[in-house]
């Protein structure tokens, strides 16, 4: 009978201190490559004529963004990292040393993305025929 009750008091005993542990204050975990804080931010994106992209980034700090220009096949030929105390940034970019392609403007917090397609095409001049006449 006393191997008995000590079992069940030992049992019992595992089980609270079992349940006790589990429902302890654990510190916030997260998924590997997840931000334990997520900043939003506002963009804004224009080109202009002479062949520059202009980004304007306001975030809220607190979190990591990144800023990416990529090509077609993958490859990234701008990266910036704005840290969790920067509050935005502005950006311009000279495109016409590009090829002519499409390419893609990424955008990350962390956990939302925002794509902007850039396509950049170079216009084949056009000749006017003028005919200048004296009478």
């Amino acid at each position: 009978m006393k191997t008995l009750i000590k079992s069940l008091v030992l049992a019992l005993s595992l089980g609270i201190i079992t349940s006790a542990a589990s429902f302890a204050a654990i510190p916030e975990t997260n998924p590997i490559g997840r931000p334990s804080k997520v900043s939003s931010y506002k963009t804004g994106i224009y080109s202009t004529i002479a062949g520059k992209l202009h980004i304007s980034l306001d975030k809220t700090i607190g979190g990591r963004v990144d800023i990416r220009l990529i090509d077609a096949d993958g490859k990234a030929l701008y990266a910036q990292h704005l840290g969790k105390n920067e509050s935005g940034c502005r950006v311009r970019l000279n495109l016409s040393d590009l090829e002519d392609g499409v390419y893609t403007l990424e955008i990350t917090n962390g956990i939302e993305t925002t794509t902007q397609s850039v396509t950049i095409v170079t216009q084949q001049p056009t000749i006017s025929n003028r005919v200048v006449a004296i009478n």
